[in-house]
């Protein structure tokens, strides 16, 4: 699952003569951007008449902010990704044009169409699409791909972008916009300047397509408009070399006026860390006075809170996003809430499966050839589910990876809990990484310490089981008590690891390393910065890397 750079920034309006703003804008736009040229800008009056909306017509508010049937939404969207696919290659082997004569649309879909995770999709389809084969599980060719390896895999995977895709990216990242106005923010902040920490947007080209990061990817992509909106722009963004683009931006930070930030948790407080450091600040408010919104998502934001809230004067406002290389599936639309809404009318048709033994090896995590699939109405309240979708990039009842909770029916919100093959059972415990998570938060106020990296692998002890785990803190921490601790938050908070703590698991044991050794490694991996995060759970090829990694240090 990973959190990319989407959110438009507001900034002052460009007051160069619209001649010198681009040799390749149509007329349209040009007079367009004539008419925008020398007044407010463009965001922030967008807004700030939205914020007038709310406070004098509730009937026009409620129009901006609909509350929609989750199910014709969806019905709606699977009818429309059919009838737009049906001449495509994939559409013509599963008779898309026959599923559409179906009553009973979305079943007929489930039962004619198999579930695919990444390899079988790419093997099977999208490879052609990279060789340059058009109309094969999206009308057209595919302009761009992704490259994405999550948290645990070791080769690059190509994830497809169609325009499709990039046009509905663009429209919930400005639903996201129009859900700031529900924070209370003074008018004069959408004014401000937003730093987004991305990939780079300089994309590999081979002749056939582009590739990159999907930050990369939909910031080279953003409107004209945007452009003159957004922070470190054009020419940082384009720089491939993570630490080199950190010390531009922190060498141009006392330049900006930021009040947003949007990207991973980890990289922003190393970015603060420097930038407090270079300029001797007590917090990163004193360069930024007027710094209010956190977007972030990819990760969640417990482990890393209490010590990133350390380099702030006071607190921001966190808006979670679930943005990943198969397209924007979830955000934050409201505050006091860690939980997000589908995004149920825009590109992309779900399908849930029950997380459980049934539908998963509880050895590997890999799913079953014919799982159970559920629809966005049948789905409970906290139940966990791996997600199916099939999108306008020509995914199709793809496993993203990811499992979820459903916290609010009413508002088709939900929480992810983790990652279908980064849970730990070697014996039958099943703790999700949302389990380590909270242990981890837990660990860190009971010590007063911040714990920002962890990792834990399951080893064989005496015969029978263990737990051992990797973390980074602030300040040194006793590995006996950090375990101790650890242990017990856990039974706290996952009855199958409480019972199986009696009998099989026989070990719980922790290694503290400094910050950095995490770093190192991820950096020796080829996933410094942007949105890669270190994994959660370690196993297999990956556990004996790591492992060696660590002999390698001495430790």
């Amino acid at each position: 699952m990973s959190t990319d750079s989407h959110l438009p920034a507001p900034s002052q309006t460009d007051k160069r003569p619209i001649e010198q703003i681009g040799q390749h804008v149509s007329p349209s736009r040009r007079a367009r951007l004539r008419q925008t040229t020398g007044k407010r800008p463009v965001v922030g009056s967008i807004l700030k008449k939205a914020l007038e909306l709310r406070n004098t017509n509730a009937a026009a508010w409620q129009k901006l902010f609909p509350r929609k049937d989750p199910a014709r939404a969806q019905d709606r969207e699977l009818k429309k990704l059919l009838t737009k696919a049906a001449d495509t290659a994939f559409g013509q082997k599963y008779d898309f044009k026959r599923l559409l004569k179906s009553p009973r649309l979305r079943e007929e879909f489930a039962r004619t169409v198999p579930a695919f995770d990444y390899d079988k999709m790419f093997n099977q389809w999208w490879h052609r699409c990279l060789e340059g084969e058009t109309f094969v599980s999206w009308p057209g060719k595919i302009k761009y791909f992704a490259l994405s390896s999550g948290t645990s895999g070791a080769t690059s995977k190509y994830i497809p972008v169609s325009g499709d895709m990039v046009r509905t990216i663009r429209k919930t990242s400005i639903r996201e916009i129009f859900s700031l106005v529900k924070y209370g923010f003074p008018n004069e902040l959408y004014e401000k300047e937003a730093l987004m920490l991305g990939g780079s947007t300089q994309l590999q080209y081979n002749g056939t397509y582009y590739a990159g990061d999907l930050s990369g990817i939909t910031t080279g992509n953003l409107p004209l408009w945007f452009d003159r909106f957004y922070r470190p722009g054009k020419k940082i963004s384009k720089e491939r070399d993570w630490q080199t683009k950190i010390e531009e931006i922190v060498q141009k930070a006392p330049e900006w006026d930021i009040a947003a930030i949007v990207g991973v948790p980890a990289w922003f407080q190393i970015l603060f860390q420097k930038i407090i450091e270079r300029y001797h600040l007590q917090t990163i408010h004193d360069i930024w006075p007027n710094l209010r919104i956190f977007v972030h998502g990819g990760v969640s934001f417990d482990p890393y809170r209490k010590s990133f809230e350390k380099l702030l004067a006071r607190p921001l406002a966190y808006m979670e996003t679930y943005l990943a290389s198969e397209g924007f599936l979830a955000l934050q639309t409201r505050p006091d809430t860690n939980a997000m809404e589908l995004v149920l009318d825009n590109g992309i048709f779900f399908e849930f499966v029950p997380f459980n033994d049934a539908n998963f090896n509880p050895e590997d995590g890999s799913m079953v050839e014919n799982p159970e699939t559920l629809f966005i109405d049948q789905i409970e309240e906290n139940k966990e589910y791996a997600i199916l979708i099939s999108t306008c990039s020509g995914a199709w009842r793809y496993l993203i990876g990811d499992t979820v909770k459903l916290v609010d029916k009413s508002r088709n919100e939900i929480i992810i809990t983790g990652r279908t093959k980064s849970f730990l059972s070697i014996c039958g415990e099943h703790l999700s990484v949302d389990n380590m998570n909270q242990a981890i938060r837990m660990l860190g106020e009971s010590e007063n310490n911040g714990i920002l990296e962890y990792t834990v692998i399951g080893i064989k002890s005496n015969g029978m089981f263990g737990h051992k785990w990797y973390i980074g803190c602030e300040k040194p921490i006793d590995p006996k008590v950090a375990a101790e601790k650890i242990d017990n938050y856990l039974k706290e908070l996952n009855d199958d690891y409480k019972t199986e703590r009696l009998e099989a698991i026989r070990e719980v044991s922790v290694e503290v390393l400094p910050l950095q050794v995490f770093y190192d490694y991820m950096r020796m991996q080829g996933k410094e910065g942007a949105q890669n995060k270190f994994p959660r759970v370690l196993r297999g090829q990956k556990a004996e890397e790591w492992l060696g990694y660590l002999d390698s240090l001495g430790k």
